[in-house]
């Protein structure tokens, strides 16, 4: 099967996606080891959420890139870990990269093209990294303010919706808000 040329464009945007978030998969597991190294468990338990979260976008972008007739590849580049404090920075910037300007010009071009699997995927991409971005933030300015007495510091439950990665740290509703997957499917990561 080979990529229509009405999909090339797509397919790009889906492989640029798929590389992203398979690193940012790897990144994020990173970067919990060394959160919880330096003692900042709800860091941790964030960052293996976020993980898990990228893990099942990239499942979702390679999906759709096949669909398409495309192949999945991506280069996994070395993670570069430092500070708990410096990796939360470094995850809100490759965040709001995605949120700002990855992810919208992405759904545009899917939505111009009608193609309602990259548009579903990229869509459900876009929602959860929001959600990790406001985390990553609160997370920041907990830790610069001096806070370890609060989230940070204590394992706690995060809840990732299996389909679209949607990420949360309190049951919100019955269903996911991005893809209405029932509340009690989702997958609780510590």
């Amino acid at each position: 099967m080979s990529i229509a040329p009405e999909n090339s464009v797509t397919v790009k945007n889906l492989l640029t996606a798929y590389e992203g978030e398979s690193n940012a998969h790897a990144k994020y597991a990173a970067f919990a080891a060394k959160a919880d190294e330096d003692g900042l468990h709800g860091a941790a338990s964030l960052f293996r959420a976020a993980s898990r979260a990228e893990q099942i976008h990239a499942a979702n972008h390679a999906r759709v890139i096949k669909q398409l007739g495309g192949e999945a590849t991506f280069t996994l580049h070395a993670v570069e870990v430092k500070s708990t404090l410096e990796n939360l920075k470094t995850a809100h910037g490759g965040e709001s990269y995605e949120i700002d300007s990855m992810y919208p010009p992405f759904l545009a071009e899917a939505t111009e093209r009608k193609n309602t699997a990259a548009i579903r995927t990229f869509h459900g991409a876009l929602e959860a990294e929001k959600t990790h971005a406001r985390l990553y933030a609160e997370a920041i300015a907990l830790l610069e303010a001096g806070k370890k007495d609060s989230w940070i510091s204590t394992a706690r439950d995060f809840y990732v919706c299996p389909v679209c990665g949607y990420t949360s740290e309190t049951k919100e509703s019955d269903h996911c808000p991005v893809c209405k997957l029932s509340w009690e499917k989702f997958e609780i990561i510590r």
